[in-house]
């Protein structure tokens, strides 16, 4: 079973490159990032001409998530149950073959001190509760998504350059460190200890062609997912393309055997 998790920075924008990806990766679960697009205007059918059925917790112009299954989806999970949190449509949840899919769009932040970078560690503390009051370490449970902090310094291009910038500060990476603490494994950290591999690149000075990227998109899996996971890669494919303008993500696959 392959799982993918992909911030495609409007569904509008990245349509026919996300289905001319598809063909290309059919991946079982595609997890949607930054949607952009009101749930009225998601395309289903378009979706749904492809074997997926899909559920989907979106807003105008900002943030959305959805979760595309072409395995029969058991039960959803839309936002925390949080008013407060849930005006901005970030996280969604789907039992899809006994496993829990937590798909996670964590707010970028902002330069420290700023309400942004608050609402973001906040974001992060009401993640943990919403983990520990709905699931246990225990289940097979997956959280991928993107996480907007890159974990180490081996996340980065450059630790210098970067040192305290947005998605590397401490407080940031605490944050994160707290929910792999809950019960969670980095699932490519773990296969792959050493390697040096980003999923975000910015669009400006042709960063993805010289590799100046970080590792802000995740797969963690709980202990009793590790050992079923066979491989952890991005796909520069859709990444590095003129036409159709894509995403500044790349999307992560993971293979499972389930």
């Amino acid at each position: 079973m392959k799982v993918a998790t992909y911030n495609v920075n409007s569904i509008k924008a990245r349509k026919e490159l996300l289905f001319m990806w598809l063909k290309k990766e059919p991946v079982d679960i595609l997890c949607i990032q930054e949607l952009k697009q009101e749930e009225g205007n998601f395309p289903f059918a378009d979706f749904e001409d492809r074997g997926y059925g899909c559920e989907v917790f979106a807003q105008k112009t900002y943030n959305g998530v959805a979760i595309c299954s072409k395995l029969p989806i058991e039960e959803v999970k839309k936002g925390f149950g949080d008013e407060e949190f849930d005006v901005q449509k970030r996280v969604i949840s789907a039992k899809i073959g006994g496993v829990w899919f937590i798909n996670v769009y964590a707010p970028h932040g902002d330069l420290r001190g700023t309400e942004k970078f608050y609402y973001k560690l906040r974001f992060y503390e009401r993640l943990l509760m919403f983990l520990k009051d709905n699931f246990s370490p225990k289940e097979e449970v997956c959280l991928l998504g993107d996480l907007n902090v890159a974990r180490e310094d081996i996340d980065v291009y450059d630790p210098e350059v970067l040192r305290d910038t947005v998605g590397t500060m401490r407080e940031e990476r605490e944050a994160l460190q707290k929910i792999l603490d809950w019960g969670f494994i980095d699932a490519f950290r773990y296969l792959y200890p050493d390697k040096v591999q980003f999923t975000w690149w910015d669009y400006i000075g042709g960063m993805v062609w010289k590799d100046q990227g970080m590792r802000i998109d995740y797969i963690l899996v709980t202990e009793p997912l590790k050992d079923k996971v066979r491989d952890i890669y991005v796909d520069m494919w859709p990444r590095k393309r003129r036409s159709p303008k894509p995403s500044d993500h790349a999307p992560v696959i993971g293979v499972f055997e389930l």
